[in-house]
């Protein structure tokens, strides 16, 4: 038996495709597909049809394939559990998190992480939409909301919320409100997925405002949307920890103190395995205390 055949032909399955398999097992689009037809031959079924456009698992493959995925993770957790207990974490660990939470929270966990295990290789990937830990060959996830995919594995690391702030430079210029309705008379800069046309807010007794918001300035990317109110140029909704150092050092305000979004869960999110390798074990090990308490002020 072939066990390279094997794990190529798991692979392929678990991406849907030849290409993306190639690409993350790092070897030729014809060798992987070479490896799949002598793993077939080898059987003497088919186990996979192949068309310009799609692939399709046939009933003896998705057999094979799930006898044969078990059979890898056990492989995979018995190597990992004995290299584990025998040197240090290294390879290469591959992380994503929306634009805003990565560049505010992983820094100091990555910096610190290298430092501690210099032999562990670390690839950001910093998107702002939904990656697919297992078709994009992520390790580990930063994600905010409450999670849909129920076959990942997630651990809580705390929660975060959106806070209206402004520079002092604004508030000297325009006044400070002293209830969300004042919001109306000011310039408001909007990040959209929050909303285009209002922001709802709730204070600690759970009382709930909605403002209508003009729409004199609308983006989608929440560090354009900081530059504007560290510029003066307005009040927006901003997450508190991406505020933190400038708020110390009194850059921005946060005003409205009482009122807040909705508070949202921030998680780390993996794929499902019976041993979580060294890196990844390290790296949650380090990240967990760190942003643990960096979420900390932010309950409610």
């Amino acid at each position: 038996m072939d066990l390279n055949e094997v794990a190529i032909f798991v692979k392929v399955v678990q991406v849907g495709s030849f290409h993306q398999a190639a690409k993350l097992l790092d070897m030729p689009n014809s060798t992987v597909s070479a490896k799949v037809s002598a793993l077939e031959k080898r059987l003497g079924v088919t186990l996979l049809h192949r068309t310009t456009r799609k692939l399709q698992v046939t009933q003896a493959g998705q057999a094979f394939y799930a006898r044969s995925l078990h059979a890898i993770q056990e492989l995979q957790g018995a190597e990992e559990e004995v290299t584990s207990n025998q040197g240090e974490p290294q390879g290469t660990l591959r992380l994503t998190a929306p634009t805003a939470l990565g560049s505010t929270l992983l820094p100091e966990v990555v910096s610190l992480c290298m430092k501690k295990h210099p032999k562990i290789h670390i690839e950001l990937i910093f998107a702002d939409r939904m990656v697919d830990l297992i078709t994009e060959g992520v390790d580990l996830a930063i994600r905010a909301g409450e999670l849909s995919d129920s076959s990942l594995v997630a651990k809580k690391l705390g929660v975060g919320y959106f806070a209206p702030f402004a520079s002092a430079a604004y508030l000297k210029a325009h006044g400070t409100p002293t209830h969300p309705k004042e919001l109306r008379e000011h310039t408001c800069l909007q990040f959209a997925p929050l909303g285009k046309e209002k922001w709802e807010l709730v204070n600690k007794a759970k009382s709930k405002v909605t403002v209508p918001m003009p729409g004199k300035l609308i983006a989608d990317d929440l560090n354009v949307i900081k530059d504007l109110v560290l510029s003066g140029e307005g009040i927006a909704l901003l997450p508190t920890f991406i505020c933190e150092s400038e708020t110390k050092r009194s850059k921005v305000v946060r005003i409205l103190p009482e009122w807040r979004s909705d508070v949202r869960p921030i998680s780390f999110v993996y794929p499902p395995q019976k041993f979580v390798n060294p890196k990844l074990k390290a790296f949650i090990e380090i990240a967990t205390d760190i942003l643990k308490e960096r979420l900390k002020d932010n309950e409610i």
